[in-house]
C-alpha cells in the first residue's frame, strides 16, 4: 500500500514538473511560429525583402516565420488592419513600407504610424518605364505626348497613396502633365500590366524593374531622383535634368521593412531587434541587396520610428498640397514638417 502511495506521489510530481517546464518554455519568446502579414502583393519589393530577411531571422529565432500577403484597401490598409487586429504578442508582424504612412490621410486607417515599432530593411529609387511597344523613347517624348493628350496616357503604380502613386503625382505636377492613373494591389501586377500593354507606363522602383529592364520587357525612361542611376554599366537618366520643377515635389525615398505592435512586450521587441540585426549582417541579405539594387538600412526601434514619423508628415502634406488627400493631416495630429 505504501509503495502504491509513493508511486502515485512520484507520478504527480512528474506531472507537475512537466506542466511547470512547459509553462516556462511558453514564457520564452518565441516558443511557436511567427506570421508576417505583408500588405503588398507577392513578388513586389516589400514582399521579396520581407521573405529574404524573415528567412534569416527564422534561423536566429529557431522558429518558422510564415510570410503571407494581405493586399488591398487604401495605402495597404487592409493588411495593416489585419495585422494590427491580431494579438500584440510578437507572433504577428506586419510587412510594410513607406507607402503605408499615407493610409490615415487617404481615409483607410484610423491610426498614426506610431502604433508600430518599425524595422527598415532598405529601399531603391523609383523609375518611369514604358511598354516596349509604345513610341516613347525618352522622357521628353512621353511628356510631349502627355501634354498633347491630357488624361489619355495610362499610368500604373501600386495603390492610391503609395510612394509610387505619390511619385506619379509629383511627376505630373513637376512636368506639367495629366496622366490616367490606374491603381494596382502591388508593384508586380502594375509591372505585369505595363508589359502586357494594359497600361502605357509604370512607376515602381529600380530594384523591382531591374530584371524586366535587362530582359527588354520594360523600356526605362528616367529615374525620379536628382542624379542618374547606374544599372550594371547602363546609365538611367534623371528626369530632373529636363524638368527641374520636379524638385518642388520630389524625391520621396523608399523605406521597406516590417513592424511589430508598439505595445508588444519589451522582451519580445528586444528579441526581434537582435534577430533583425543578425539578419541584416548576414551574407545572404547583403548579397541580396547588392544584386537587386537596394540600399540597405538596418534601422529599427527609435531610429526607424523617427524616420517613419518624418515620412508620415512629409507624405501627408505633399498629398494635401497636391490636393489628393481625403483627411486633413492636422486633424490627425500630424504637424507640417
Amino acid at each position: 500500500m505504501k509503495k502504491r502511495s509513493l508511486l502515485v506521489l512520484l507520478l504527480a510530481l512528474i506531472l507537475v514538473s512537466s506542466v511547470f517546464a512547459q509553462g516556462q518554455r511558453e514564457d520564452v519568446y518565441p516558443s511557436r511560429d511567427i506570421t508576417d502579414i505583408v500588405v503588398w502583393g507577392a513578388g513586389g519589393g516589400t514582399d521579396v525583402c520581407n521573405r529574404v530577411v524573415m528567412a534569416e531571422m527564422a534561423e536566429e529565432l529557431g522558429v518558422n516565420i510564415n510570410v503571407v500577403n494581405k493586399t488591398g484597401g487604401v495605402s495597404g490598409s487592409i493588411g495593416m488592419l489585419d495585422a494590427f487586429g491580431k494579438p500584440h504578442d510578437g507572433y504577428y508582424l506586419c510587412g510594410l513600407s513607406e507607402s503605408n504612412v499615407t493610409a490615415a490621410v487617404m481615409g483607410g486607417w484610423d491610426n498614426r504610424m506610431d502604433v508600430w515599432d518599425v524595422f527598415i530593411i532598405g529601399g531603391s529609387p523609383d523609375i518611369i518605364s514604358v511598354t516596349p511597344g509604345t513610341p516613347y523613347q525618352t522622357i521628353e517624348d512621353l511628356v510631349e505626348a502627355a501634354k498633347a493628350q491630357p488624361g489619355m496616357i495610362k499610368a500604373g503604380a501600386s495603390g492610391a497613396g503609395s510612394i509610387h502613386h505619390l511619385n506619379l503625382l509629383g511627376f505630373e505636377k513637376g512636368a506639367g502633365v495629366e496622366l490616367n492613373f490606374i491603381p494596382y494591389d502591388g508593384s508586380k501586377p502594375a509591372q505585369n500590366a505595363a508589359m502586357s500593354g494594359e497600361i502605357d507606363l509604370v512607376i515602381t522602383s529600380v530594384a523591382e524593374q531591374a530584371q524586366l529592364i535587362k530582359g527588354g520587357k520594360l523600356r526605362p525612361l528616367a529615374v525620379l531622383v536628382p542624379d542618374d542611376f547606374d544599372l550594371d554599366g547602363n546609365t538611367l537618366p534623371t528626369a530632373f535634368a529636363s524638368y527641374p520643377g520636379l524638385g518642388d515635389y520630389l524625391p520621396h525615398s523608399q523605406a521597406i521593412g516590417f513592424a511589430v505592435a508598439a505595445d508588444a512586450p519589451d522582451q519580445v521587441k528586444q528579441t526581434l531587434y537582435g534577430a533583425f540585426d543578425k539578419a541584416m549582417e548576414s551574407d545572404a541579405v547583403k548579397e541580396f541587396g547588392k544584386k537587386n539594387y537596394y540600399i540597405l538600412s538596418g534601422a529599427r526601434g527609435a531610429e526607424a520610428n523617427a524616420i517613419f514619423k518624418q515620412l508620415e508628415a512629409n507624405f501627408a502634406y505633399t498629398l494635401k498640397d497636391l490636393g489628393a488627400n481625403k483627411v486633413d493631416p492636422a486633424t490627425l495630429g500630424i504637424s507640417r514638417p
